[in-house]
């Protein structure tokens, strides 16, 4: 869901109590849409706050993600610097029932004068922006400039958002607010409502900063469903609507939120500040520490992919077209190859027509004789080329035999050989999910220019420098390290450079996954290491949605590469299996920042 007003209120009203007094060390901004503050808060130490502008997903919190910054910083990153380097937080601040934060700041100007400056995030789905102003509120400049007062989404004039111009606030929305209201005046308006709304849409067209989560759970507390109308709520259910109003009301003041995630299948699909009700056990509402780590958690996934499905669109849909070409092509030599497995009979007829030569002559299209393989004797009618002779038509035969005879083989190679290029561009698009940054998609689009599947750009760009990502790193629950290929150069690099022969190598069974390595350092490893090694071999594979992941393990040393083979192919011998459950919680507690 969107960052409701509410909800945002109760980030802000944490990061107050976290960063007072921080003052800015580093700006990023690894993203388009998204600026990280690396700020030395007197409460917390060493933290980083997250501004994001996305527009289908914009937010503030604090954050544990380490995320790629690129080569060189974009125009916005170098303003910020400029404005905002050392300068101190003073407060982040609301506008009342709307999902825009200030956070405000005290800086040096160039001549060393003590100014005042400001991070505007409008926290708006699909218009959302980030603004950096100047202490008279003037625009320095902004993450997306708006040079049309015309919205594309209402047609009607609106803001112009340019640098050197003063900013004004989005239009507010012409909503009561719920917070300001007394019993009465909530009486009043419950009064004016038609009879037969339902009390989550009269609550949403009514107040404003409430999300439709809320309105079907305040809803739901009062009538026992989501969808109940008023009409048939009664007097009772009416005041106990009311009711949940005012509870809310009263958390929202006394700052009494619950940041909460609300997940179905395992998966995180909804948060919101207060328990949650409604599912009745169909989905999981668990409490969380604070409403930064609610945040994380919850568009960790979700950001990765998007930002991989951005930058690494293009890659996708080459593997996936070359992928297509390769089934096809299978598909293809199978369906030959099915049809030479019946060549014995091309032999059978050529025999036939050989002992029937004295009742032939040429010209003749078809031939009747006894078909002396058949155990009962049956005559059958064998087709001939009216343009032979009947020994051309025997030999006919013969040749048709020994081609499908030469095509089985040479199908098989064919087949071998596609089925692995099948396999490799399957582990490609796996790496590609995996890649967390244009660092990890530069090594994996390098590695399909050396293997032929994308074109090599002009000399200059041959002339750079070839880019090395890492791979991921963990540590066991007793302290050993464990490493995980992202892709498959780095495959290769783990299980054919760097590891050495009696430390452990792990790969999910006949599914696409990482090379997994457990360094042993010359000891012998402890079944706890094992096991979480193993898991995230499982987690980092196709298999990672499924209950049991058989996941295969043996020292390096029986690992070996084909020669000739694709990046990331290897073989292995002398090997132990284990079934694991794949595990991403585990997987985040192991990784090392």
């Amino acid at each position: 869901m969107p960052l409701d007003a509410l909800c945002l209120s109760g980030v802000i009203s944490e990061l107050n109590t976290a960063l007072a007094g921080a003052k800015v060390d580093k700006i990023y901004q690894p993203g388009r849409d998204e600026i990280v503050l690396a700020l030395r808060s007197p409460v917390q130490g060493n933290v980083r706050l997250l501004l994001s502008a996305n527009p289908a997903q914009p937010r503030a919190h604090l954050t544990q993600l380490t995320l790629e910054n690129p080569d060189k910083p974009p125009m916005f990153c170098m303003l910020l610097r400029k404005h905002l380097s050392g300068a101190r937080l003073l407060t982040v601040e609301q506008v009342p029932l709307e999902r825009v934060a200030r956070f405000r700041f005290e800086a040096l100007n160039e001549l060393g004068d003590r100014v005042e400056r400001a991070l505007v995030l409008e926290a708006i789905t699909h218009k959302s922006n980030l603004l950096l102003l100047d202490g008279d509120g003037r625009i320095l400049d902004c993450i997306r400039r708006v040079d049309s007062g015309l919205d594309p989404h209402t047609g009607q004039m609106g803001r112009i958002l340019q640098p050197g111009m003063f900013y004004r606030l989005p239009p507010a929305q012409s909503k009561a607010d719920p917070l300001a209201l007394d019993r009465e005046k909530l009486e009043q308006l419950l009064a004016q409502a038609p009879e037969e709304s339902q009390a989550d849409r009269w609550l949403l067209d009514t107040f404003g900063g409430l999300s439709p989560l809320i309105c079907r759970e305040l809803a739901y507390r009062a009538g026992g469903e989501t969808d109940a109308r008023l009409h048939l709520m009664g007097p009772q259910g009416r005041a106990r609507l009311l009711d949940q109003v005012e509870m809310l009301q009263k958390l929202i003041r006394e700052n009494s939120y619950t940041p909460t995630l609300i997940s179905m299948d395992g998966r995180a699909k909804d948060f919101t500040f207060l328990p949650i009700l409604q599912y009745e056990g169909a989905a999981q509402a668990e409490p969380q520490p604070s409403f930064s780590q609610l945040l994380d958690s919850f568009y960790e996934q979700r950001e990765r992919l998007d930002r991989v499905k951005q930058k690494g669109q293009d890659l996708i849909r080459s593997v996936s077209n070359a992928r297509d070409r390769t089934r096809r092509k299978i598909a293809n030599q199978e369906k030959e190859l099915t049809a030479t497995l019946d060549r014995d009979r091309l032999r059978e007829l050529g025999d036939i027509i050989t002992s029937n030569f004295y009742q032939m002559e040429r010209g003749m299209t078809r031939l009747r004789a006894v078909d002396f393989y058949d155990p009962e004797g049956k005559e059958i009618d064998i087709k001939l080329d009216p343009l032979l002779t009947p020994q051309q038509n025997a030999a006919k035969y013969y040749k048709d035999y020994n081609k499908a005879k030469t095509a089985e083989a040479m199908l098989t190679i064919q087949l071998e050989k596609g089925r692995k290029e099948l396999d490799y561009l399957n582990s490609v698009l796996e790496s590609i999910a995996l890649a967390e940054g244009e660092r990890d998609l530069l090594e994996i689009r390098q590695e399909l220019t050396d293997t032929g599947y994308l074109r090599r750009q002009g000399k200059a760009r041959e002339r750079t420098k070839r880019l090395a990502s890492k791979p991921m790193e963990f540590r066991s629950s007793t302290g050993m390290r464990i490493s995980v290929g992202k892709n498959n150069t780095q495959n290769d690099l783990l299980t054919c450079k760097l590891a050495g022969k009696n430390d452990i190598w792990f790969h999910t069974q006949k599914i696409h996954g990482s090379h997994v390595i457990l360094w042993t350092d010359g000891g012998q490893p402890d079944l706890q290491s094992l096991n979480e090694a193993a898991i995230l071999a499982a987690w980092f594979s196709q298999g990672r949605d499924s209950g049991k992941v058989p996941v295969d393990y043996t020292p390096v040393r029986y690992v070996k590469k084909p020669g000739g083979a694709r990046p990331g192919m290897v073989i292995y011998t002398t090997y132990e299996t284990a079934q694991v459950a794949p595990d991403g919680e585990l997987a985040k507690r192991l990784r090392v920042k």
